[in-house]
């Protein structure tokens, strides 16, 4: 028998951030606040981002965080939103957020890394865009498990076929 393990992914499910997108474009264009301004939201599912366009600073700030709050009602994890820089042009400001969808290299590094300085009997390796965690004791991942949901990483991590 396989010794047991359990991958660690960074994934999103994109009809929840569309849902949630939907829902901000209707609460923005509802608003007092937001009336006579320019206040946009699109989603690039080919592209896997979201552009934001806003008369200025202030007015972005509060779309990001109509935003935001409709993507934590729907589960969606806010750190797997990576912001670009903001856009001065003309009127208007834009910034683009991308959606992250699997687990860099050098974040798939620091993950094996932490992985090893737990001293626990497992082993972690790297594959494509996700580490898979093998040992021969299930406590032992269950303990890795516990560890990387206790550290806060600056990216999103979840668990899956664990076995």
């Amino acid at each position: 028998m396989a010794n047991p393990s359990f991958d660690i992914v960074s994934q999103v499910d994109l009809q929840e951030v569309t849902n949630a997108v939907d829902q901000a474009k209707r609460e923005i264009q509802n608003r007092y606040d937001f009336k006579g301004t320019t206040s946009e939201i699109s989603i690039d599912k080919t592209a896997l981002s979201i552009r934001l366009v806003a008369d200025d600073e202030m007015t972005l700030d509060k779309i990001i965080d109509v935003l935001l709050t409709k993507l934590l009602k729907r589960a969606v994890p806010v750190k797997s939103m990576v912001y670009g820089s903001t856009e001065h042009s003309g009127k208007v400001v834009r910034k683009d957020i991308s959606i992250q969808q699997g687990i860099s290299k050098d974040n798939c590094k620091k993950i094996t890394q932490f992985i090893k300085k737990t001293n626990l009997k497992v082993q972690a390796q790297i594959m494509d865009e996700q580490v898979r965690v093998s040992g021969k004791k299930k406590d032992d991942l269950q303990s890795v498990m516990a560890q990387l949901k206790d550290e806060d990483f600056e990216f999103d991590i979840q668990f899956v076929n664990y076995r």
